[in-house]
């Protein structure tokens, strides 16, 4: 499992990567993001903290590690899934748009 990690201290996306995330709403307790990736398309490094995600597509994405090592990951529209902090470097792997919502804790 990843390492939690606190926000601020990693590579934000929005600042990093502002093609695939943006930000839809911010307070003092969340961010939430709107991720968008093309067939294909692949970010750089950068990290999020712990939160929760939302697919409004299905997809199939490579997740590249500080460590090296990567994983495959799946979900399908509708899903919410629990997101542990990470960094990592995405790549989506189907030949369909990538969307998804996710709410970063903050604190």
């Amino acid at each position: 499992m990843a390492a939690t990690i606190r926000p601020g201290a990693y590579r934000d996306p929005v600042q990093v990567d502002p093609r695939h995330y943006t930000i839809v709403f911010e307070n003092e307790q969340v961010r939430v993001l709107r991720i968008t990736y093309g067939p294909k398309e692949r970010s750089v490094m950068h990290g999020h903290p712990s939160g929760v995600a939302v697919c409004l597509t299905d997809h199939h994405v490579r997740f590249g590690l500080p460590n090296g090592k990567s994983e495959e990951r799946r979900m399908k529209a509708g899903d919410a899934s629990w997101t542990e902090g990470e960094e990592h470097l995405p790549e989506n792997l189907s030949d369909q748009r990538l969307e998804l919502v996710l709410v970063e804790l903050k604190g």
